[in-house]
């Protein structure tokens, strides 16, 4: 490091709808540079103009923000190294691609694609690598003048030295690469537009950037980035090579790796169903990563003082839909009750609940949010818990209906409706004795009692603390409910 102090980016291209790996890099940039006491860069990589939107990028720095993130230097905070899209920066991008071409970094590359697979065809039968083969590394002027004559229009290829690359990456320790598996390969297209390949070490080389963590599948550029930094330097561009680290893939259902094509691996899905970002990072922090062997569950505050690259696990790391849910209950259950009401709001009005706003009751609500609260895996799930509190009616719920209401359900009915008539309704205890007692006159436990009641009152066998929830909803509507299904059960 130059200056001794870390400096990491997160560079994502706006294309669709942020995912949990590219989430998962931007954690552990993030983590490590705020356990170091560094700078962390964001910046947006938006050179492809057929796939980048600004919707996209919009979405972007509104997710970050959600997840809580901030950025040292990027978009909307500005920097030093400003400007933070690869949109904005093409004539940088241009003038560097003609010095490495002015010093014999890089060449025009003339062939044809069909010229291009014919030869790796024939490669292969060989069994020789199939990778670029250098035919243009040498072009005489007359070989020029007839290419152009042919209209053939050139990409500009980067020259990779004949020498074996071994670099030490972060997490997975020594790495070779020898000089037949690494061939030349493109730089700028035939109209001109920089590729990623050139313009993504550029950008790191400018912003001066120490340490490169990014995903697995990028590993097999490292040796034609470290290549083209050393060009970089020699060109006075670049000051050093940066670290680089490789973290493992992210798989899916079947030990696929996880896709954006993936249902689950959208992160607006989490999002809408209501994880609480401290949740969903503390889980993907463990896709690699752990704090210590046996706790699963700790803040981002603790991760941040923990975190150390070198602990970051190579192999492979499954999504696993339920483990995130069970984190994310953890994680409501550590909010103040303040938080939590204050949290489920969006959840409590159109469009998800299903209620009309003057049926709400604030202070119905406030009685039943910390029952509420032990039982969430995720937020979204408060409507369907609290809706019998704001409904004129239950839900009619059939599944529910048939499961509670057997042979003999109207008697142990009527009988619950009798003890509880006369139950203290100040008292959730008081409702739970009226209800056994009533159980217990027909033989049953207070389980198979409660059922019944719950599905009359709230229209689901499911949900809150029963006995909490009857003395919220009230006498009235309770009883009112129960003389309902006895009509139902009647009719």
């Amino acid at each position: 490091m130059a200056n001794g102090s870390v400096r990491v980016r997160f560079c994502p291209s706006p294309t669709g709808n942020p995912h949990v790996g590219l989430v998962r890099t931007a954690l552990f940039n993030w983590a490590f540079a705020r356990h170091t006491g560094g700078t962390f860069v964001f910046r947006i990589e938006d050179t492809d103009a057929a796939r980048d939107s600004e919707e996209s990028y919009e979405q972007l720095l509104d997710s970050l923000r959600w997840l809580g993130f901030t950025w040292d230097e990027g978009p909307e905070v500005g920097g030093p190294h400003a400007p933070y899209r690869q949109s904005q920066r093409m004539e940088t991008y241009t003038e560097i691609a003609r010095k490495l071409q002015d010093a014999g970094h890089a060449y025009f590359c003339y062939c044809t694609a069909s010229e291009l697979e014919e030869r790796r065809d024939a490669a292969r039968a060989a069994g020789r690598p199939s990778g670029y083969d250098g035919k243009c590394r040498e072009v005489t002027p007359e070989q020029k003048a007839q290419y152009e004559a042919e209209g053939r229009e050139p990409i500009v290829r980067f020259r990779m030295p004949d020498e074996t690359i071994t670099f030490t990456d972060l997490v997975r320790g020594e790495l070779t690469f020898t000089p037949e598996n690494v061939p030349d390969y493109g730089i700028v297209r035939a109209n001109g537009a920089p590729l990623y390949t050139l313009v993504n070490p550029v950008d790191d080389a400018l912003m001066e950037i120490t340490h490169v963590l990014r995903g697995e599948d990028l590993l097999s550029s490292t040796p034609r980035q470290i290549a083209l930094y050393k060009a970089l330097i020699d060109l006075g561009v670049a000051k050093e090579i940066p670290s680089f680290g490789h973290l493992p893939y992210v798989m899916g259902e079947g030990n696929k790796k996880l896709s954006k094509r993936d249902p689950q691996s959208s992160l607006n899905l989490y999002r809408e169903r209501g994880f609480l970002p401290e949740g969903l990072l503390n889980y993907l922090s463990l896709l690699g990563w752990s704090l210590s062997a046996d706790k699963d569950i700790f803040t981002i505050e603790e991760m941040v003082a923990a975190f150390d690259v070198a602990d970051v696990n190579p192999n492979p790391a499954r999504f696993d839909l339920k483990k995130a849910e069970a984190i994310n209950a953890d994680h409501i259950r550590m909010l103040s009750v303040t938080d939590f009401t204050e949290r489920c709001a969006p959840w409590l009005k159109a469009p998800f609940a299903p209620w009309a706003p003057e049926d709400f009751d604030e202070a119905k609500w406030q009685a039943v949010a910390p029952h509420a609260q032990t039982r969430l895996k995720v937020l979204s799930e408060i409507t369907d818990n609290v809706d019998f509190l704001f409904l004129p009616e239950p839900v009619e719920d059939e599944a529910s209906w048939t499961k509670a209401m057997k042979e003999g359900s109207d008697a142990l009915l009527r009988t619950a409706k009798e003890k509880l008539e006369s139950a203290d309704w100040t008292s959730a205890e008081s409702l739970k004795e009226a209800v056994l007692a009533a159980g217990e006159a027909h033989g049953l436990k207070l389980g198979k009692a409660q059922a019944p009641v719950r599905v009359a009152v709230t229209g689901r066998t499911v949900g809150l603390p029963l006995f909490e929830s009857l003395e919220i909803l009230g006498k009235e509507k309770t009883l009112a409910r129960i003389d309902a299904a006895l009509a139902k059960l009647a009719a």
